[in-house]
């Protein structure tokens, strides 16, 4: 059995990938171009890979393929017709980042909430030490408790979002994308609704005809002025340059982005121009990739292969 990782970097070189050795030969990539795949996989039996476009042009020569693993939740870059058209098996993870994704939406928050930039710059730069009084008052911030918190995409990680947000005392409401996802116990809202009576909002959700653009100039000018926006899902659910006039026109608070509709950052980026840049925080698409669970993903592929090469025999 050969395992070919076409992008091992994607999940991080500090992760021991030794327990793939016991199903056989395993060759690993740092990267592979669309053009590279295909020799690279000619004799594959089984491939793992994160971002990797995967169709009839870049394993059309994997005459023994059997198997793709996709170390993500998402299997956008998976052509499934072709995939199945030839009997090769896919897999992917899911809930291995619930965690660390829900603790990565607190810090963007309250990175902004509490101006915690801007405090830790006061500091550092020496002006603390001159100063009169013990307490600098120079940007306000308020209490989590009582604030209304809007989810979009409660799956997952947007409940354990809200069950964080109800510990800080928020009152957690959501909106279902789909409309088909309903919840006894939060509070389910229009998305009109949501918008316009959340302090903040964190948005969890996939990208989806439903969620493609959702949150643009119309949407942002339906928000509270003092609003927080946080995107955790997918870059494209926020209209970018939408977001940025909305900032910097002061129509929403702030807003806080683990991912961009380009990854990595286009060089155009409206976010490279913006006026008031500490309005805005974004992380690299890191809010997953605590150590924790990037082991815990790669250890579900490898278990997935494992009950995959049982069932086979």
């Amino acid at each position: 059995m050969k395992i070919v990782f076409l992008d091992r970097k994607t999940i991080g070189e500090d992760i021991d990938l030794s327990g793939y050795d016991r199903f056989g030969e395993v060759v690993m990539y740092d990267f592979s171009y669309p053009d590279e795949v295909p020799d690279r996989v000619v004799d594959a039996d089984i491939i793992v890979l994160n971002k990797t476009r995967i169709d009839e042009h870049t394993i059309g020569t994997a005459k023994n393929l059997k198997l793709v693993c996709v170390t993500a939740t998402g299997t956008n870059n998976l052509d499934k017709d072709y995939l199945a058209s030839r009997g090769i098996e896919w897999r992917n993870v899911a809930g291995y980042s619930t965690e660390t994704v829900a603790q990565h939406t607190f810090s963007l928050l309250f990175f902004l909430l509490e101006h915690l930039s801007y405090y830790d710059e006061y500091v550092k730069s020496g002006r603390y030490a001159g100063d009169r009084l013990f307490t600098h008052f120079e940007k306000n911030f308020h209490e989590l408790n009582g604030k209304t918190w809007g989810i979009i995409g409660l799956g997952a990680i947007g409940h354990r979002v809200a069950e964080i947000a109800g510990a800080f005392g928020c009152n957690v409401q959501y909106y279902s994308t789909s409309g088909q996802n309903h919840d006894k116990i939060i509070k389910e809202v229009g998305f009109e609704e949501l918008l316009s009576t959340s302090d903040i909002i964190s948005i969890h959700a996939p990208l989806n005809s439903d969620t493609e653009n959702l949150i643009n100039e119309k949407a942002l000018c339906k928000m509270k002025s003092s609003a927080i926006l946080l995107n955790l899902g997918r870059g494209p659910i926020v209209n970018e340059n939408d977001l940025c006039e909305a900032i910097d026109n002061n129509t929403i608070f702030a807003a806080g982005l683990d991912v961009l509709s380009e990854e990595p950052m286009r060089k155009d980026s409206p976010f490279l121009k913006l006026k008031q840049k500490d309005k805005v925080f974004i992380t690299p698409h890191i809010a997953w990739a605590s150590i924790e669970a990037r082991v815990r993903l790669m250890k579900i592929i490898e278990d997935r292969i494992e009950e995959w090469l049982k069932n086979r025999s």
